[in-house]
This record gives C-alpha cells, sequence and structure tokens, in this order.
C-alpha cells in the first residue's frame, strides 16, 4: 500500500502496471477496503493500470472524526486522482462504492471515462429504508458488531461458498464504529442519488445481484429516466459481494464495459441511450 496525505490526512491506495494505456479505479463498499476488489485487480493487472483506494476512514486511511458523506469521498477521488496523475478513468464502485463513483462523476464530470456501480442502493424505494432504520440505529449501539454481520450474512445467498463467507464477515468492518455509522446512514439512508444521478453523463453500467434485485434497493427504471446512458446488467449466483464469490462474472462484464467505454474507444452514447459508432 503506498500512502499520500490530503491536509494532513493519509489516504492509502493500492497501484499495480503503472504503466497501462488505461486506468481501472476500484472504490469499495461502507466498511470495507480495497481487498474485496482484490480478483479484479488481479485480472486487470495485465491490460490496465489499476488502482484501488481505501476511502477516507477505512482500511489503512486515516479516520478523523467527522461526518463521512458521498461528497467527501468523491472530493477525496478527485484529490487522488490529480495527485496520481489517472486520465479519464474507468470508476467502478461496490455498495457504497458506487454511491460514490456516482457522486464522483456529477461532481467532476471532466476526470472519468465511465463508472461501473455494482450492487448500490440508488434511489432506494421506501419500504426498504424503514426495513434497513433498526440496523441504522444498532451500528450506533454497543452491539453494532454483531448488528453489522447478521446484516451481512443475510446479503448472502446460502449458496455461496461458506469459507470464504465466513472470512469475509469476520473481517468486517476494516473501519472505526463511528465512521462505519455515519457513512452507512449518508450513503443508504440520507443520500438522495436523484440529482447525482441526472448530473451523469458519462456512460455507466448498473451490475446487480439476485438479492439485489428482490430488496428494492434500487429502482432502476426511475435511475435509467434520470441517466439514459445507463446499462443494466446483473450477475448469477451471488448475493450483494460478486467481486468476491463471483469475480469471473463480474471481470467479464468489466471487460466488455471497458472495451466499448474505454478513453481510447471512438464509440459514443446519445442521449436516448443508443450507441454511436
Amino acid at each position: 500500500m503506498q500512502l499520500i496525505k490530503k491536509k494532513g490526512v493519509k489516504l492509502a491506495y493500492e497501484e499495480i502496471n503503472p504503466a497501462g494505456e488505461t486506468t481501472m479505479l476500484f472504490v469499495h463498499g461502507c466498511g470495507c477496503d480495497h481487498t474485496d476488489f482484490a480478483a479484479q485487480s488481479e485480472f486487470f493487472r495485465r491490460s490496465h493500470r489499476v488502482v484501488s483506494v481505501d476511502l477516507r476512514g477505512h482500511g489503512r486511511s486515516d479516520a478523523p472524526d467527522q461526518d463521512y458523506t458521498m461528497a467527501v469521498f468523491a472530493d477525496d477521488l478527485a484529490w487522488v486522482c490529480s495527485e496520481l496523475g489517472l486520465t479519464k478513468p474507468i470508476v467502478v464502485g461496490h455498495s457504497m462504492g458506487g454511491n460514490v463513483a456516482l457522486e464522483f462523476a456529477a461532481r467532476y464530470p471532466q476526470i472519468p471515462s465511465s463508472i461501473v456501480v455494482i450492487d448500490s442502493v440508488i434511489l432506494p424505494h421506501r419500504s426498504f429504508l424503514d426495513a434497513l432504520q433498526p440496523l441504522a440505529e444498532a451500528l450506533r449501539g454497543p452491539d453494532y458488531q454483531a448488528a453489522l454481520r447478521h446484516a451481512l450474512l443475510s446479503m448472502c445467498l446460502p449458496t455461496e461458498d461458506e469459507t470464504r463467507k465466513t472470512q469475509l464477515i469476520g473481517s468486517l468492518p476494516k473501519c472505526p464504529q463511528y465512521v462505519l455509522a455515519s457513512a452507512f446512514t449518508n450513503h443508504v439512508m440520507d443520500y438522495d442519488a436523484a440529482a447525482a444521478a441526472a448530473g451523469c453523463h458519462v456512460p455507466i453500467a448498473y451490475i446487480g445481484s439476485y438479492l439485489g434485485a428482490l430488496s428494492s434497493a434500487a429502482d432502476l427504471m426511475q435511475f435509467q429516466k434520470l441517466a439514459p446512458q445507463l446499462f443494466l446488467a446483473q450477475t448469477l449466483g451471488s448475493g450483494h459481494f460478486s467481486p468476491v464469490f463471483v469475480p469471473d462474472q463480474i471481470n467479464s462484464m468489466l471487460s466488455a464495459f471497458a472495451e466499448i467505454y474505454s478513453p481510447a474507444s471512438e464509440t459514443l452514447v446519445d442521449p436516448s441511450g443508443a450507441l454511436l459508432a
């Protein structure tokens, strides 16, 4: 891991194949760190410059006492891109990382070439938020780790590998409680993605999961109305943590998307979402 300082706050990242022509920038979810994209980093290192970040408050990055909003994370991401000289990266975010990627693309339209949002909470139904209110409260209480792990288990399919599931969930959260509680509330309960979706004009792929489709975590029809350049996909046989449990599917989808929407591609998208040669 490498460290850089932004106004005294250390931000950690991993960079592989810095000579790669096209950059893939990976952004993890709430309570996680860059290792959730280990399989993607290993796959894309052969052909791309790969940068995986530890968001502020997570992993090896500093965790100042503050509010952890999508705007804060997006501003950090823009600063990292500037410091590392990342030109037109394809930004891939899982869970909360997808919210960060969307906010980033809306706030800094000149930086990314495209974004991929993996099973993120985007324009959720009211029933979904009501169901998660007890979890948001529990994450601020003394038994927050038990509450988190129970929630994480519910995001996995019974058919997924039990050993890997135990390892993944047992290692979380990779951040202090105050970071977890703030980031969860800000990306699930309080984040209004409508403005960011309408303000994002680069190509977007949303890769959902079977569980995500059942939970009403994302209103994809409304998302597509606000961002007509949105393309939809779904994994098979995986729950929320698809980059970990079905990496081959995610890598294949990312490869197809990157081939069309890499900075070197001449493919364009018109406002209706149709491809233009």
